[in-house]
Order: C-alpha cells, then structure tokens, then sequence
C-alpha cells in the first residue's frame, strides 16, 4: 500500500493557515524588507520570490550553540545533516533537504555568494573553506529551483552570503572542548573609500571521541570587494584548505549494539587527507536603469589522499583458505579533479510588462582518479588461481570529464496590486567522457561518451495582499546529472574480490513538484509555511546489495509539509520552531510503497534564547529525527529494522563585557546515543552503523578589537 500524507495532519495545518489568513485584524502592517537573492540571482525583496525561504542572518548564528557550518543548518535551519566521521568538526557532513536519502547531498546546491561549490563527485560539501565568521547570513531555499541554478538544485539551494557590507570587523575567537577539540577563527575586515578587504581564517582540530576519529582543518579566505556606485560592486574571493580525518570503521549490528570505542582491525590507522584551494568572482554593473547584468567566475582545484596501512588484513596466501588468492584492498586511492564555470546573465525592467532575466551558464569538470595496492598484494593479483585479474595490473585507474552548457530566461508579470506570474526555462546539455581501466576487466582500457540533456520549468502565482502577508502556488521541474564518481561503482565477484565497476553515464534525473505555501507576521511572529508534493522519474540510486549505481526503471514521490515561526515572546526572550512531516516513498514498481531509506518523516526544531542582563543571556535548542529505515537499497523493508529517533538538545550562556565575550556551551545535554546513518554490508549482509558523539563541552572566548 503507498505511503500517504496523514489526512488528519494536513487537515490540521490547512486549518491554521485559513486561521491566520481570516484574522486580518491580527495581521502586523509593518512590509518584510529582507532583500535575497536565492529566488532569481539577483536582489529582490523576500516577499516578491514564490518559494519557500528561510534566512538565518549573522545574529542568529553567533547567538546559537553552533561552532559550524552544518550545525547551523540543522540547529537553525532545521534541516536533516548527517555525517559519519569526525562529527565534532563536520567535515563530512551533508544535508538532505528534499527527502532523497542516500542522494540527498547531490540534490542539493549549495552556493557561497551565488556561486555553486558543489564537488562534482558525491562527497560532501568543503565546509572548512568557508570560516564561519565571514558569514553575514545563509538564505535557505526549499524546494526544485534548477531553472535559477541548473544542475542538482531539486531539493533545494543554500546560499551562504559573506559579503559583509562596509562595516568593520577585526576579531578573533578561541573555543576549547572535550575530546581535545580546540577551533579559532579570526576575521579583519576594513574599507577604504570604496574598498573593502576581509581576511578570514580558521583551525580547528580533534581528538576525536571514539578510537581513530582524530581530525584536523585549516583554512583561509581573502576577498575584496569594490564599490563601483549605483549599487554596481565587483569581488574577487580567494580560498584554501585543509584537511586530514581519520576514518573510524562503523560499529556491526543495529543501532545501540556493539561498542561504539572499538575499531576494526582492518581501519586502525584509515585517514583522508584532502587539499582545496580556488577562487570566485563576481560582477554586478547596470548598463542603464532598466538594465543590469552580472558575471560570476569559478576555479576550484582538489586533491584527496586515501590511505588503508591495513589494506592487507584480508589477504590470504593458504592454498588450503576457501579465500586463497584474496588480495584484499588497495592500500592507497588518489582523486585529483578541477572545475572550471562561467555565469552571465541579464536582468531587464519593462515596467508594466515586468522583468525578465536571461542567462547562461557553462562549466567544465574533470577528475582523475587511481589507487594501488601493496607488494603483498600486488603477487597474489598476479598470481591470482580465479582468473579474475588481466593485463598484469596492479591498480585501477578511472578519468572523467563533464562539460555543461545550459541557458535560462526568467519571466515574472505584475497583474494588479496584489498578484504577480512568473515563469522560467531552462535547458542543460552534458557531454560527458570517461576512461577505464580496472584489473578485472579482460578488454583493458574502456573509453565510453554520452551526451544527454535535461529541461527545467516552473510557473508561480504570488500573491501579495496585505502588508508582510503572502501566498504563492508553483509548479516546478528540476532535474540533476549524474556525479562523476556515480559512473562507476563497487561490487564482489562470486568469488568475494571486491573490484570497481564500471556503471555506464547514467541519464539524468527529472522532479516535478507541486507547491502552495507563504509566510505572514502575526503580532511579532514571522510565520513560514508550504505543502509540497513530487514525482521523480530515472532517479539515479545505488543500490548496496549489487554494488552497481544505476537509473531507476519505477517512480518515487515525496510530498510534506514544512513550515517554521520565529517570534519575540518580550524584548528579552526570543523563540522559534520549525520542522517537515514528509513522506517519501517507491511510486510503483516490485517495491510500491516502500519508504527511502535515510528519510525520517519528521524533523522538528526549537530554539529559545533569553536576555538576562545586557551582557548575559542563556538559549538552547532542540531537535527531534524521527526513525529511518536503513540504507539497504530498493528492497522490501516489511521485516527490516528501522533507526530508532532520537533528541539532542545543546544549552550555551554567554556573557559580554565590553569587546570580551565568553561562552559555555553544553552539546548533546541529554547524552543521547543515536546514529543518523546506518546500512548493510553488501559484502556479509549484517547491518552497521555510525554513532554521533556523546555529550561534549566547549568553552569559547571571542574578542573584538574593534
């Protein structure tokens, strides 16, 4: 039986929505002034874009227990954030904001002043290049916008804005805690004239609060900025970081089972250690009043190192071993990729007849990528009794390059006072090459060339009928390309040898969705709200049962509603909710019904901050995931185990004195253990997952010199 929105919930909140909208004498008559630019890529007012968009502004972050970027998102934002290792700094963390589970980091975009910073493989986000500090605020966008940012924005956009205006800013902050963790970050920011020079920077390391979770992070951001007069500017940003993670392996059994302070013997010792460094660019310049343009600019450059000093822990050199001839892993793998993107676009005022922007985005990615293995293990592949390796190799080598050529035009028309339409297409065509060479393959070299393409669309009503009142209806299809990592994929011969396959270039991946939703203020509250419903066709999974990425043949819909209000209860006491019930579930098909794996069906937040004195002030927050079903691929879950829910609350009391201010934050206070993600071996069949840490302390210090 398919999985439903529950009649009695959506009846419940479509209620409290007619509520609001009929008691307009409760109504604020104060308009919402927030300018964003997530809706369009250019500025315009929040209440003008037909979508629903949150925005966490520079306040709310320091007055949070959050020490980074992803703690933000989940803390303040709401949103589902997971991670497996070295969780204390989030180094690989990633956010699932439409309900995708396993893929919910590639269907999502995440944008730092507009400008994509996605890797083009399916690892996480580089958090650690962007020092939290230099965040002036994040506008969180829910829902398909690929007609505003092409490739991957299905479940929604992130854009993280460090601009900063003209205002000064020269601090520097030290925060120690449990496990050994100490993180700085220091920001100076000055102008001159028109001129404005911010340098950020950010270390942050960890013992790690399990056995072989030990993590260091090092970064730096210099940007300039000019003010050009008549609102036109130009930036240039430029980045750097490090990291070096070890890699604890996850604990055998059900969540709960085992002992989370235990390592297995083929991980001890497991790091990654990645390098990143880029820039970005951007150009805002009206060539008339009715007539702007801008042009965004991106390089980035990356190098991952993975080394396995156990790789040979499963190798076997008895002829008398079932698993005789078992080489086990490779002991060292290297990715190397670049990408390259160029984005312009105009923006066009017609007066009565609206404006319309059209634009035009290219980017260019390639990545390379190889391992080798022991001298142990390099004999038994040669000398291997099965057959199963070729050519005398001793290492598999897999290269790809992605160029993407795609142009939009945007249209939005005021019809009245209160109603504005808008609309927007957008095309994107991919070429794509690969080459392969892998041990196991007896035609050596592969090399492999397909060209796809995708369209986006959405139409939108907004209606604007009182002040700080609105209401929009959308329909939206987005889509998302394959990953260059997702052509290949690793699967277990019958004889147990595990070696890297090769998937094909998947086609891409299309979401319509359907969306009513807006946001109204209520005496001091600031109310957002949506119900949305989505149909997914070719969604690119991989399954952990074969091994094998591929393109769904069945449909999967997931439908909800979210919704979140912040108010100021006094002049002292600030509070705020949100959340999602949603469900996401197999349309058709063997598993109709079935729920994706990783996808709670509820998030809920609440945060509260109180001013006690001008210079102390207490706050917390709470969040509560409800059970997911773990990440066992498109199988019937009818007997299968679920995650159990879980709460994690954070307290923090801060006090200032004059440029001074200190900070106790307790992480975790109820000692919660819980896990946000779990699966099955494909290799023994048992289940496994990854523990969040335990209650943790920190105790920060930030000062001004100002």
């Amino acid at each position: 039986m398919k999985q439903q929105f529950h009649k009695k919930k959506v009846a419940l909140l479509c209620g409290a929505i007619f509520t609001v909208l009929s008691s307009s004498s409760l109504l604020a008559q104060s308009s919402q002034n927030t300018v964003v630019v997530t809706g369009s890529r250019f500025a315009e007012n929040l209440n003008e874009v037909p979508a629903n968009v949150k925005v966490i502004t520079r306040d709310e972050i320091e007055n949070s227990s959050s020490n980074t970027i992803p703690q933000v998102l989940s803390q303040i934002g709401g949103l589902k954030v997971s991670g497996l290792n070295s969780s204390t700094l989030n180094l690989d963390a990633s956010v699932d904001m439409g309900g995708f589970g396993p893929t919910g980091n590639s269907t999502t975009a995440v944008l730092v002043d507009g400008i994509r910073i996605n890797p083009i493989d399916s690892g996480s986000v580089d958090w650690e290049t962007i020092p939290i500090d230099s965040i002036e605020r994040i506008e969180i966008l829910q829902g398909g916008s690929s007609v505003q940012y092409g490739n991957g924005a299905v479940g929604g956009v992130i854009n993280i804005i460090t601009n900063g205006g003209k205002k000064n800013i020269n601090q520097a902050s030290a925060t120690l805690g449990t496990w050994g963790t100490s993180i700085n970050n220091a920001i100076f920011r000055n102008t001159v004239d028109k001129t404005t020079y911010q340098v950020s920077a950010n270390t942050s390391n960890t013992n790690g609060w399990r056995p072989n979770t030990a993590a260091n992070a090092y970064s730096v951001d210099a940007k300039i900025s000019e003010d050009l007069g008549g609102g036109d500017r130009v930036f240039v940003d430029a980045y750097y970081g490090y990291t070096n993670s070890q890699i604890a392996s996850p604990i055998v059994g059900l969540v709960g089972s085992g002992n989370p302070l235990t390592v297995s013997p083929q991980n001890a010792g497991n790091n990654l250690t990645t390098n990143n460094s880029g820039f970005r660019q951007g150009l805002t310049k009206s060539l008339n009043e009715n007539f702007v343009t801008e042009l965004d600019t991106s390089y980035s450059n990356k190098t991952s190192f993975y080394y396995t000093p156990q790789a040979d822990y499963f190798t076997s050199l008895d002829p008398n071993n079932a698993n005789y001839g078992f080489a086990g892993s490779a002991m060292n793998n290297k990715l190397q990729g670049w990408q390259l993107a160029a984005s312009p676009r105009l923006k066009a005022n017609f007066a009565e007849v609206g404006t319309t922007i059209l634009g035009y985005d290219f980017s260019k990615a390639n990545q390379g990528g190889s391992n080798s293995y022991s001298p142990l293990s390099q004999g038994i592949i040669q000398a291997n009794p099965y057959g199963t390796y070729y050519n005398n190799l001793t290492h598999d080598s897999q290269n790809a390059t992605q160029i993407n050529n795609s142009v939009y035009l945007m249209q939005k028309v005021p019809l009245g006072k209160i109603f504005e339409a808008s609309g927007g297409f957008r095309r994107q065509v991919q070429q794509a090459s690969t080459t392969n060479t892998a041990i196991n393959a007896a035609n050596g070299t592969v090399n492999n060339t397909q060209q796809f393409a995708a369209n986006a669309g959405d139409v939108a009503l907004n209606a604007n009928y009182l002040p700080g009142q609105r209401m929009y209806v959308k329909w939206n299809q987005s889509f998302r390309f394959p990953n260059i990592d997702e052509y290949w994929g690793f699967a277990y011969d019958a004889n147990g040898v595990g070696s890297t396959v090769f998937n094909g270039i998947l086609q891409p991946q299309t979401t319509q969705t359907y969306e009513v939703g807006g946001n109204w203020t209520v005496w001091n509250a600031k109310i957002t709200s949506s119900i949305f419903k989505s149909m997914t066709q070719n969604e690119i999974s991989y399954n952990p049962a074969t091994g094998y990425n591929y393109n769904s043949i069945y449909q999967t819909n997931r439908g909800g509603i979210l919704f979140d209000i912040a108010t100021n209860i006094t002049p002292s006491l600030n509070i705020g909710a949100g959340g999602k019930y949603q469900k996401s579930y197999y349309a058709n098909g063997p598993y109709a019904g079935n729920a994706i794996p990783i996808v709670p069906d509820t998030l809920v937040n609440a945060r509260a901050n109180y001013l006690i004195t001008s210079s102390w002030s207490i706050g917390g927050v709470v969040n509560y995931v409800s059970n997911q079903y773990y990440d066992v691929g498109p199988n019937s879950y009818t007997a299968a185990p679920v995650m159990p829910a879980y709460v994690v609350g954070d307290i923090f009391t801060s006090y200032k004195f004059q440029a001074m201010e200190a900070r106790l934050t307790v992480k975790n206070v109820g000692n919660a253990q819980y896990s946000s993600y779990g699966g099955v071996s494909s290799f023994s069949g048992n289940h496994f997952y990854y523990p969040s840490e335990p209650r943790s302390v920190y105790v920060s210090l930030k000062y001004n010199f100002n």
